[in-house]
């Protein structure tokens, strides 16, 4: 599924891809523009918000990725699909500092621009909880703070893999051993992202109730892939060990070859 992509361009040297699925949001963007009665206006104007709201995706992601290149850790691309964007990294970090600060720089970029965008454009009417947006260049701008704002915030849920979870597992990890540290958060996670996908359902705001599905595919998924490597490395520190402790083999036969595992 994720392979279903098209590559734009590099930023910072990192391919930025859109999943085939984006262009399905871009459709139903410009559809509504033209249903609320905007017509070719207003069809432009939503597919722009719609760019410009991934704009600011794309910036949350580079904030994860340069980060993390400063631990020497290699960003190959950043993925659009329609749920938000998703950074692919080789590897990720087990020093607790390393994943809080790699992790808290992409809430950190909306909120730079959420403090940049405030004095020049003014909040809402109705900020935070019932925001209301003139129709003009300026409410476009309010609305993309706001956009931010929520963004920087949604993505602090304590919901294994999001932004929230990864450092709830890095303040787990400074105390205990980081797989049990991964298995507690991907758990707490699982609980609160079952509630949210209920929750959402009830709402009737399926596309939150599919983001929070997804959400918990790949908290589950990422605990597996841990447990395999924690796995792969006690294997090798054992064969290791025997190699250490066994006796030589006498001269005239061939030293073992070890060959795995299969």
């Amino acid at each position: 599924m994720l392979g279903w992509s098209i590559n734009l361009f590099k930023v910072f040297g990192i391919q930025l891809a859109v999943h085939a699925s984006f262009v399905l949001l871009l459709l139903y963007a410009g559809l509504e523009g033209w249903q609320d009665g905007g017509e070719w206006t207003g069809m432009l104007v939503s597919v722009i918000m719609v760019v410009a709201f991934f704009i600011c995706v794309v910036l949350h992601e580079l904030g994860h990725s340069l980060t993390a290149r400063r631990y020497g850790i290699r960003v190959p691309r950043i993925l659009l699909m329609p749920i938000g964007g998703m950074a692919e990294f080789e590897r990720i970090p087990r020093q607790p500092s390393a994943e809080f600060l790699i992790t808290i720089a992409g809430p950190l970029v909306n909120f730079a621009i959420v403090l940049i965008l405030w004095p020049l454009v003014g909040l809402p009417q109705g900020f935070p909880f019932h925001p209301d947006y003139e129709d003009s260049i300026r409410g476009l701008w309010q609305m993309l703070l706001y956009w931010n704002g929520m963004m920087g915030l949604f993505n602090l849920l304590p919901v294994f893999p999001m932004d929230g979870g990864r450092i709830l597992r890095a303040a787990l990890a400074s105390r205990l051993p980081y797989l049990q540290a991964t298995w507690w958060a991907v758990m707490i996670g699982r609980v609160l992202a079952a509630g949210l996908i209920f929750l959402n359902l009830y709402r009737e705001n399926y596309m939150l109730a599919v983001l929070f599905t997804f959400i918990l595919i790949a908290g589950n998924a990422e605990y597996q892939a841990a447990l395999r490597r924690e796995q792969e490395e006690a294997y090798w520190r054992e064969m290791a060990r025997q190699a250490v402790v066994a006796p030589p083999p006498p001269l005239d036969e061939p030293p073992l070859i070890l060959h795995g595992p299969n």
